[in-house]
């Protein structure tokens, strides 16, 4: 037996913290949560590949934050197995031999389960490489599941013990901190997102957001494309100064995007009529949203020059307006998780570990809390920017 945070399928509380959670944040957290701290049976690791792991530190992602908020779309309803015990951010260690690598290793996870983790024939994208993109994450003998963490029969980082496979895996080099690698999960879709965005020499880049997606691709831009200036956008102090240390050129205000592209590439600005938002002629080469919401797609959209491209690595919002890809013939790219085989070549999360060992990351996990203070978590975690915290992880030893 186990100690785990659950998610569980209840459509009262989803559509009471849809309605009320904006509005009222503790509600989130208290009687409209459906997460509850419970003890259930270990997964079991009885297949060849597989090993069971005990996370040590496990991250607050956005995306799980969602889940408990009610803003994940029901179109990803399909794509999960209830009740999960959510954490797909983890450093672990192995408690068993798990193929080559040995009980005791130290390990971080590609958390897509795969054709490889299912046991079936790999599909098309799984052999270019492209795991990420694949198409048998509801079949095989795992139950349905995109990732660990969104999967009834895998467990997850927040709870005592999990399960992987050994494709998922990857060895913790010795000297790197448990804070560090747990970073490495969010730092490989940077990765994937950075080398998605094409950004040839000297182009101009504007990445809108500044919590751990945006930082994270603000920095992966900087180490792996040869940008030429980055502006980011960001609300609070300690955003703008991380934005800073990890390579952006500028740091503009969400009211001041406007002003600052154009200023920067002598854009022309334009309001259209019954103040409707608005837009500029010209703008930069490429702009990231790593927010997701509908007012930072239409800035991206907006501030993007004809022919450039907009990269959603942000789970998006609905109601953005498409007229700018329309009239500027905008090319939208979409950036998801991160590939067995990146366009450099490499596993994004070999990438992401050397980044994590030598980039300015020492206190970017601001919190940590044990499992069974979840409530005190998740309203740090969804309270972080303003609190100047980048990263809110559990310590699942303490719990």
């Amino acid at each position: 037996m186990m100690l785990a945070l659950e998610m569980y399928r209840s459509p009262a509380k989803f559509l009471a913290a849809k309605a009320v959670g904006s509005r009222i944040p503790g509600v989130l957290t208290g009687p409209a949560a459906p997460l509850r701290l419970v003890t259930i049976n270990e997964p079991k690791a009885d297949r060849d590949g597989w090993a069971r792991i005990r996370p040590i530190l496990s991250g607050i992602c956005g995306s799980d934050l969602g889940m408990v908020t009610g803003h994940t779309k029901l179109y990803f309803s399909a794509l999960v197995s209830m009740p999960f015990v959510p954490g797909h951010e983890i450093v672990g260690e192995l408690l068993e031999d798990c193929e080559d690598l040995p009980k005791g290793t130290r390990v971080v996870m590609d958390s897509v389960l795969t054709c490889a983790a299912r046991g079936v024939e790999p599909c098309e994208s799984c052999v270019a490489g492209r795991t990420n993109r694949c198409d048998r994450i509801t079949v095989g003998h795992v139950a349905p599941g995109l990732q660990t963490g969104f999967c009834q029969d895998t467990g997850g980082g927040w709870g005592n013990v999990m399960v992987a496979h050994r494709s998922q895996l990857y060895a913790v080099p010795d000297g790197l901190s448990d804070e560090r690698a747990v970073l490495t999960e969010p730092l490989a879709g940077a990765v994937h997102t950075a080398l998605r965005a094409k950004v040839e020499p000297g182009q101009s880049v504007l990445v809108s957001g500044a919590g751990a997606v945006g930082l994270f691709a603000t920095l992966a831009l900087r180490e792996l494309t040869q940008a030429g200036r980055i502006t980011v956008v960001a609300k609070h102090p300690k955003q703008r100064e991380l934005a800073k240390a990890f390579g952006a050129s500028d740091v503009v205000a969400p009211d001041e995007v406007f002003r600052g592209v154009r200023r920067a590439t002598g854009a022309f600005r334009l309001k259209p009529e019954l103040n409707a938002k608005e837009f500029l002629l010209g703008g930069v080469d490429i702009a990231v949203d790593a927010v997701g919401s509908k007012d930072s797609i239409d800035t991206v959209l907006r501030v993007t020059k004809a022919g450039g491209r907009v990269v959603l690595a942000g789970m998006p919002s609905t109601g953005a307006d498409l007229s700018p890809v329309w009239f500027r013939e905008l090319e939208l790219t979409g950036t998801y998780a991160s590939s067995r085989e990146e366009p450099n070549d490499r596993p994004a999360f070999e990438t992401a570990l050397e980044i994590a060992a030598k980039a300015p990351l020492d206190g970017v996990v601001g919190a940590r809390y044990p499992l069974y203070r979840w409530r005190e978590a998740l309203d740090h975690a969804q309270s972080a920017g303003r609190l100047g915290t980048v990263k809110v992880a559990f310590d699942v030893r303490a719990s």
